[in-house]
């Protein structure tokens, strides 16, 4: 697998309207739990085959096609398992699949040409499936916010995507660095995370496992860059049981501690700049100030798929899991707002980053908001 240049940047190299961006596009209407536009709609049952799963699936589509660059591309990857709890009848799995590459790129693979297999992409992920038990569990945080907040970030960075990339012409391409150039994003929004009766193998990651698989036995065109959809993904940062107050999330492998530490010096930026809502008792992130981690083992979830056929992986889930996690209690009524809308600006200033949008989070000739002219160091 060819790897993507690691680089453990600070955010000095970013415009200082980074900080700024981040904070003033989150409002209460986003995740609102009764009437946003984000959220609001995910915080019902979605147990796979039901009418609500159906209507979350709705959901998805309907966002994207009111809010998005219609150069999403929308992908469903359907599939059927058996469950312990269902018997020999097959249940339905649909993973979305939403990407947007650059414009040269995707206009190759229109065309047939071979360029599908030359991006890499930053891969953000998160389970929107429900407890099969007990009747009428929300799952909230597990994970109807980690579904919100991705969708809120590809809406925040979409127009800045297309700018930067707007601002190139056909001529540019091959006079940048490639590896910097030829960068995607992907959201995956997998189906059939939780286990119908008790966690295994077989019974849990019905949608990730299948997709993984899938991806495996892809393969790109002979001479492209990646060789299959697995071997393109940069890094897979998988979010989940996010929308608790207090949250700590630890650095939970070495070999991604470099991406965990700017996911962390994005939020200690935005905290010194006094643009998170939170007051913490510790950060969210925080082993961001150790230069290495130990192997601490992990926790069973969507990634365990694609890390065990080599992909980097950044999990974002809180330890220990947050009290209201498999109760009746994870609903709307047991989040916190500002926990979530905090959570919404660190991730949109790690993508922001990653897909080096400095000077493009802006209107061209848009006056600088409050805090863009602060540069410090971290």
């Amino acid at each position: 697998m060819r790897m993507p240049k690691r680089r453990d940047r600070s955010l000095s190299h970013l415009a200082p309207s980074l900080s700024a961006h981040a904070s003033s596009q989150v409002s209460d209407p986003d995740f609102d739990p009764v009437h946003g536009a984000i959220l609001a709609p995910i915080l019902r049952p979605r147990v796979p085959g039901t009418e609500g799963h159906t209507r979350v699936q709705e959901h998805f589509a309907a966002f994207v096609r009111t809010h998005l660059h219609p150069s999403w591309r929308i992908e469903w990857h359907n599939t059927t398992a058996t469950t312990p709890a269902t018997g020999k009848e097959p249940v339905p799995f649909r993973n979305l699949i939403l990407r947007r590459d650059p414009p040269w790129r995707t206009a190759q693979v229109e065309g047939q040409g071979k360029e599908e297999g030359n991006v890499a992409r930053l891969t953000l992920a998160a389970h929107y499936d429900s407890l099969y038990q007990p009747e009428g569990f929300i799952g909230a945080v597990d994970s109807a916010v980690p579904c919100a907040l991705l969708l809120y970030v590809a809406r925040a960075v979409d127009a800045a995507l297309t700018r930067r990339w707007e601002s190139r012409t056909e001529d540019d391409v091959g006079l940048e660095d490639e590896d910097e150039l030829d960068k995607g994003v992907q959201i995956l929004l997998l189906d059939g995370e939780e286990a119908w009766v008790e966690w295994t193998d077989t019974d849990s990651l019905y949608g990730s496992r299948a997709l993984a698989e899938t991806w495996a036995n892809t393969a790109y065109k002979p001479g492209s860059r990646f060789s299959t959809p697995l071997e393109a993904i940069s890094l897979f940062v998988l979010l989940d049981l996010l929308g608790a107050p207090e949250p700590t999330v630890p650095s939970y492998f070495p070999k991604t501690h470099w991406a965990y530490r700017g996911l962390g010096r994005v939020e200690a930026r935005l905290r010194k700049l006094g643009l998170l809502e939170t007051k913490p008792r510790a950060p969210f992130l925080g082993d961001t100030s150790k230069e290495a981690v130990q192997f601490r083992g992990y926790v069973l979830d969507d990634h365990i798929p694609f890390m065990r056929r080599g992909v980097d992986v950044l999990h974002i889930i809180p330890s220990p899991f947050p009290a209201v996690w498999h109760t009746m209690d994870d609903d709307a009524e047991h989040l916190d707002l500002p926990t979530i809308r905090d959570w919404a600006r660190i991730m949109t200033g790690f993508v922001a980053e990653w897909m080096d949008l400095e000077g493009y989070l802006t209107e061209p000739g848009a006056e600088p908001e409050s805090g863009q002219d602060e540069k410090d160091e971290l």
